[in-house]
């Protein structure tokens, strides 16, 4: 047998393939191993796949509830804000509920103090009666003695020279007389009391429920309280004193009882028919009597200056006749901001002109700047009764006087004014709430209040930076007519850092669209314009201070510069300054106010004159 070998390595076939075999063996076990090996990390990738759509699950779930949340709790704010503006009016009420309870406390007394004085007339009526009765038994004895004799004695137990008449007459006929005059007066005395006494328990009623009234805040008058005037008293000295024993009329100046007292309040003669003939707007204010004054001042909010206005004032041509100095010097008002809302209603009746901003009070001015987003001068403005005709004549120094020295939250009031004078002092001609607009046009935006500023901020994903225009001042009216309010402006407000580019330029963006692309080139051109001093929320308003060097001036203004309304009613006339128009309201085409008091501009400068030489 021939071994047959290989002729390249000197190995034989059989060797050869005995080496194959076990290499391909080997191959085969690799294979097995790594076909094991391949279904694990498959079983892995299914477990991992698995996870991965649990966890995918997880986070939509985690993302759904985190929108969820965030859309309660931006209501949960708008329930906030809409409960911190109830609760502030409803302060508000409760301190004039208060008010009114002391009022009704102080009648009270003064009722009672009157039940005494009813208490003593009926004990000297007693002592008359007692006295009477003497009388008419010394009038008996003296008819037995002689005609004359009882003529003298009777003129001069009486001291009346009307009794003289009695000599023409029997004596009888004279002590019937007298007698039947003196029924007359004890009859009616009668009629008066039970009249009285009736008032009295009606009083007491009303009383007792006045703790109830004042927690019912939604209550908007207290129970009228009747009381006596002084004309029933003088009836009741009258009727209770005798002929006989009134020789000699009193002074007006004395002492006469029934009469006010120095510590009376100033609703102690108020008669329920005098609050009616205030709202008499037919009868003109020269012709009111005492009382309608009085209760018209104390309608107004000013009931302090009542007790010395009683004192002083006549009847309604008393005020109307009155110089500025006059009413600190007898009036007591001291206060400038009520010294101009009394003459500013004053010159009302005189001019007759009904203005719709005369309806709206000084409750109704603390809402208002609730909505245009200053509610930290809602004490102040309060506090001077500033009402809708005031916002009107609302100077620089009257609002300094308020307190309000930052030069943005001007601005903010003035445009707010102006809004108002654009919708005619509408009282509900701002949105508080968002409508179905999607895409809102500048006449719009403007009358959108800070809450609703608030809402557009969270519109635009800026949810968490809403909050920050609290007391900012920022409302429609300051955004759109306010050439120098842009994005940059609200982003300082917003309190967003300079180095967050892209969330200052997503807002820049949305404040473009929001108020449109006209108002924009017009912010920028104003921005743009040589001398252009930009808005800053740290700016402070001072007052002018003059030196002797600018008295000479004084004489050359005009009189329209001396009262430097913060909105002018006539806002035409502004001039402009580096080829940039001053007027922020051309951004917006037709808001402009359309007010036709051009016949009423030469009495208007007059009265600023009058208005700026008192406050």
């Amino acid at each position: 047998m021939v071994n047959q070998r290989s002729p390249v390595n000197g190995e034989t076939y059989q060797e050869r393939l005995t080496r194959l075999e076990g290499d391909k063996e080997s191959l085969v076990l690799q294979v097995s191993v790594l076909t094991d090996q391949v279904e694990a990390q498959g079983v892995k990738i299914s477990d991992l796949e698995s996870s991965l759509e649990e966890h995918q699950h997880k986070l939509d779930s985690t993302e759904e509830m985190l929108r969820q949340e965030l859309l309660s709790r931006t209501s949960l704010e708008s329930q906030k804000l809409d409960l911190m503006g109830e609760v502030s009016y409803l302060k508000l009420k409760l301190v004039d509920m208060e008010e009114k309870q002391i009022h009704g406390v102080e009648r009270k007394h003064k009722a009672e103090s009157v039940v005494n004085l009813i208490s003593e007339l009926q004990e000297q009526m007693c002592r008359f009666q007692q006295e009477i009765n003497c009388r008419i038994w010394e009038k008996t004895g003296q008819a037995d003695s002689s005609p004359q004799e009882a003529c003298d004695t009777g003129s001069t137990e009486a001291q009346n020279p009307d009794q003289g008449l009695a000599c023409e007459g029997s004596p009888e006929e004279v002590i019937l007389q007298e007698l039947r005059l003196f029924k007359e007066k004890v009859d009616h005395l009668e009629d008066q009391k039970s009249q009285y006494e009736r008032r009295l328990k009606a009083t007491k009623v009303k009383h007792v429920s006045l703790p109830p009234l004042l927690l019912c805040l939604d209550c908007t008058s207290s129970a009228q309280i009747p009381l006596l005037t002084t004309a029933f008293l003088n009836h009741v000295q009258s009727a209770f004193l005798p002929r006989g024993l009134q020789g000699e009329d009193l002074e007006p100046n004395q002492f006469r009882r029934g009469g006010l007292r120095a510590t009376a309040g100033p609703r102690l003669t108020r008669t329920p028919e005098s609050g009616s003939s205030v709202r008499d707007m037919n009868t003109p204010f020269s012709q009111w009597t005492r009382e309608q004054v009085c209760g018209w001042l104390e309608d107004y909010g000013l009931g302090q200056y009542v007790n010395l206005t009683r004192q002083w004032v006549d009847n309604g041509q008393t005020l109307l006749s009155a110089r500025p100095q006059d009413f600190e010097k007898e009036m007591g008002i001291k206060h400038p901001l009520h010294r101009k809302k009394l003459q500013l209603a004053l010159r009302g009746f005189s001019t007759k002109a009904l203005e719709k901003s005369s309806e709206l009070d000084h409750i109704w001015v603390t809402r208002w700047l609730d909505d245009i987003g200053l509610p930290q001068y809602k004490d102040h403005f309060h506090e001077g009764r500033v009402d809708g005709r005031m916002l009107q004549y609302l100077t620089v120094n009257d609002l300094l006087f308020l307190k309000v020295t930052s030069q943005l939250h001007h601005l903010s009031i003035k445009c707010a004014i102006h809004v108002l004078h654009v919708n005619k002092f509408n009282p509900h001609c701002l949105r508080r709430r968002p409508g179905e607009e999607r895409n809102p046009s500048p006449s719009e935006v403007i009358q959108w209040s800070n809450h609703r500023v608030m809402e557009w901020l969270r519109a635009v994903d800026l949810a968490e930076y809403a909050p920050n225009l609290r007391g900012s001042g920022v409302h429609g009216g300051l955004i759109i007519l306010e050439p120098r309010f842009s994005s940059e402006t609200l982003a300082m407000l917003l309190n967003i850092p300079p180095q967050k580019t892209l969330l200052r330029r997503h807002l820049a963006t949305a404040f473009t669209s929001l108020v449109g692309t006209q108002a924009t080139l017009e912010k920028r051109e104003y921005a743009n314009a040589t001398g252009h001093a930009p808005l800053t929320t740290t700016a402070k308003v001072r007052p002018k201070k003059l030196g002797f060097t600018h008295f000479s001036h004084l004489r050359k203004r005009s009189p329209d510069n001396l009262a430097d309304y913060i909105c002018p009613i006539d806002s035409g006339g502004l001039s402009a300054m580096n080829g940039v128009s001053h007027r922020p309201y051309t951004g917006v085409r037709g808001l402009s106010p359309i007010l036709d008091r051009e016949p009423e501009r030469q009495e208007q400068v007059g009265f600023q004159v009058t208005l700026r030489t008192t406050w």
